[in-house]
């Protein structure tokens, strides 16, 4: 599991990166420092850094209690907290983290995020905010999206991810993207019911084919 904390809270409770639901599709932009995928009959969407007029946005999806529990945010804290933790998370980012929004039509909707500190390898994780937007395959483009930047933008060799079983949604969306199954990892819950995570990989060999 990523351990990068989505919101600030007493036991500092990292945030499941893997995605509460399916969700993102991103096509060709020709800015610098964007990346972008496409998957038939879905909406562009594009990959691109997060800015502090990022924060508020990605603040705000913590209103939703529903949200906040299937990604392992803390639920009740005022939005000010939401807000300036955001903010320094963007201003400063841990070093082994690379964390991108997903915007569809300019308006922000998520963000992927690439981290860990081995040569070539980085955990992959993705998040989609509003949960009017869930279950549009979203998810599944915005983890391609990642996919393809770390493989042509980072250089890396191998990605892997981790999804709670109980968490269908993300598990469908690492299969569907042809990562393999290599194993499980911890123990946790998803929206209270206990389960344990799958772990998935992928190397730069086998998806370039698909490129």
């Amino acid at each position: 599991m990523l351990q990068i904390p989505g919101l600030p809270a007493p036991e500092t409770s990292p945030e499941a990166w893997a995605a509460p639901n399916d969700h993102l599709c991103l096509v060709p932009h020709e800015r610098p420092g964007r990346v972008a995928t496409t998957l038939p009959g879905k909406r562009s969407v594009s990959l691109r850094p997060l800015t502090l007029e990022d924060d508020v946005t990605i603040a705000g999806w913590a209103a939703d209690p529903v949200f906040c529990r299937a990604a392992d945010w803390t639920v009740g804290l005022p939005p000010s907290d939401y807000v300036a933790f955001q903010a320094g998370l963007i201003t400063k980012p841990p070093t082994d983290l690379v964390r991108l929004g997903a915007a569809l039509g300019g308006r922000l909707v998520g963000y992927v995020a690439l981290q860990g500190v081995e040569v070539g390898r980085r955990e992959l994780g993705f998040v989609i905010g509003e949960r009017t937007l869930w279950g549009r395959g979203l998810g599944t483009a915005a983890a391609s999206a990642g996919l393809r930047h770390g493989f042509a933008s980072m250089g890396l060799s191998d990605i892997w991810a981790e999804a709670l079983a109980a968490n269908g949604a993300s598990v469908r969306i690492l299969e569907n993207l042809g990562m393999r199954e290599t194993g499980v990892g911890e123990h946790g819950t998803y929206l209270g019911q206990p389960s344990q995570y799958r772990q998935f990989t992928l190397s730069r060999a086998e998806f370039e084919p698909r490129r």
